[in-house]
C-alpha cells in the first residue's frame, strides 16, 4: 500500500502531497512550531520534517507496538503516545518529544488518547469499563482517572476546543454515529451533527473558527481502513458544513488532531487505491 502524506490549504481550496512512501503510515499530527509532522507505522514514532521530507525515526525506547493515537503538547516538549508492548490492551504513556524513556500514564486499559487541553494540563482519551466505551481525562502527570461519560454507545475522538470550555467527541448514542460536544466535566452533552453519513474524529482548529472531521458512507460500521470517505469542515460561526475532498483512506487518515498552528492548513493521510 503506497502512503500519501497531504496537506490541505484552506484559502486555495488545494490539498498537495508533502510526502510518499511505500510504507503504510497514519495519523498526521502538527507540531506546535510548524516545523514537523508526526506519524506511525509498523508499530513506532517518525517525525517528517515539513521542508525536507523524510521518516526520521524517534526513539520510543522498549515500547514497539505504537497505534495511531498519539500527540504532541501545546508547549510541543512532549509527546503522548498509545501502546500495547507491556500491557494487553493500549496504555498512554507521555515521553520527551526529542525521544526517550515513555511514562506509564494510566493504570487502567484499554485507554486510547485524542485530545490535549489547551493549558496542556490534562489528556482526554477514549475507554472501556467494565464492558462499556466512555471518554475520561487525566492529569498529564497521571493520578485519578475522570470518567466523564459512558453507556452501552461507542465513544471515541475526544478533542478539546482551544478556549478549553468543551471536548468534542462521535458517538451512536442519539442513533447513528455523528458528533457531539460536552463541558469539560461531561455535563450539556450536545449533538452537533445529524446526516447520513457515519461521522468521526472532530478536531476543533487551533483559532476555534472550524471543527474538521471524517465522514464514512451511511452504513458503515466502526471506522475500517480502505475505503472512499470524505473530510468536511464545521464552521462554528455559521453552523454550516462543507466537504473539502474525498479519497481512499478511513482508519489513519485522521484519528489526531492534525491542524497547522495558524489554523490555515491541516495534514491528513489517503491510501492508494487497491
Amino acid at each position: 500500500m503506497v502512503s500519501y502524506l497531504e496537506i490541505f490549504d484552506l484559502a486555495t481550496g488545494d490539498s498537495s502531497t508533502l510526502f510518499k512512501t511505500a510504507r503504510h503510515i497514519e495519523a498526521p499530527n502538527w507540531t506546535p512550531s510548524g516545523a514537523d509532522l508526526i506519524v506511525n507505522g509498523d508499530g513506532k514514532l517518525f517525525r517528517v520534517p515539513i521542508h525536507a521530507p523524510d521518516l526520521l525515526m524517534i526513539d520510543t525506547g522498549l515500547h514497539a507496538s505504537l497505534n495511531n493515537d498519539h500527540g504532541i503538547s501545546p508547549d510541543g516538549q512532549t509527546l503522548v503516545i498509545c501502546d500495547k508492548t507491556l500491557t494487553p490492551h493500549s496504555c498512554i504513556y507521555t515521553m520527551p518529544a526529542g525521544g526517550g524513556l515513555p511514562t506509564r500514564i494510566t493504570d487502567k486499559t484499554p485507554s486510547w488518547w485524542h485530545g490535549w487541553s489547551p493549558a496542556g494540563e490534562r489528556l482526554a482519551y477514549t475507554v472501556v469499563r467494565d464492558g462499556e466505551f466512555g471518554i475520561a481525562t487525566i492529569p498529564v502527570s497521571g493520578g485519578s482517572e475522570a470518567l466523564l461519560i459512558r453507556s452501552p454507545h461507542h465513544y471515541d475522538g475526544p478533542d478539546y476546543t482551544p478556549d478549553g470550555q468543551w471536548i468534542w467527541f462521535n458517538s451512536d448514542r442519539g442513533g447513528s454515529m455523528d458528533l457531539w460536544r460536552m463541558r469539560i466535566d461531561g455535563t450539556e452533552p450536545e449533538q452537533m451533527t445529524d446526516d447520513a453519513a457515519v461521522n468521526w474524529f472532530p478536531h476543533p482548529s487551533p483559532d476555534g473558527g472550524h471543527v474538521l472531521y471524517l465522514a464514512y458512507p451511511e452504513g458503515t460500521e466502526g471506522h475500517p481502513p480502505d475505503r472512499e470517505v470524505s473530510l468536511r469542515l464545521i464552521d462554528l460561526d455559521s453552523r454550516k458544513t462543507c466537504i473539502l475532498t474525498t479519497l481512499w483512506g478511513g482508519q489513519g487518515t485522521l484519528n489526531v488532531p492534525c491542524w497547522s498552528p495558524d489554523s490555515q492548513r491541516f495534514a491528513y493521510m489517503r491510501y492508494a487505491r487497491p
